[in-house]
């Protein structure tokens, strides 16, 4: 009896070891796309790490997978803290969420600015009307 129980426990230690070592990897993955994403969008990733914050089972297809969602801090301008998610199924992104950022702002010069439309501010991005002969739909 003293044989199945060591060897049960042994188990158990290694499944929770193997367990442990895919969510590290899960991890690295997820840190390599949270730092390339806030690259791609001009943040700065703050602590180079993501956090584990959460897990959900989520129908895909016909079956039932665990999504992990992770937790982050990025920088905006360097002076400010945000936070950022993201969510994963395996090594794959299934959803980014970042702070609100301006991504375009539209350069003041008198050139940009066409006749007859006042010149914007802040972070108020102009719209310029459809050239309607051109957007012919089909």
């Amino acid at each position: 009896m003293g044989d199945f129980a060591t060897l049960f426990l042994l188990l158990v230690l290694v499944l929770l070891v193997g367990l442990w070592l895919r969510l590290s990897r899960a991890r690295d993955r997820a840190i390599q796309e949270a730092r390339s994403r806030c690259q791609q969008h001009g943040l700065q990733l703050l602590d180079e790490t993501v956090g584990l914050s959460g897990w959900r089972l989520r129908r895909f297809g016909d079956q039932r997978v665990l999504e992990r969602r992770y937790s982050f801090e990025v920088s905006i301008d360097g002076n400010d803290r945000e936070a950022g998610h993201l969510w994963m199924i395996g090594n794959v992104l299934t959803a980014l969420v970042l702070p609100t950022i301006e991504l375009y702002t539209p350069e003041r010069t008198e050139d940009a600015i066409e006749p007859g439309h006042a010149p914007s501010g802040g972070n108020i991005v102009p719209f310029r009307p459809r050239d309607r002969d051109r957007d012919v739909r089909h």
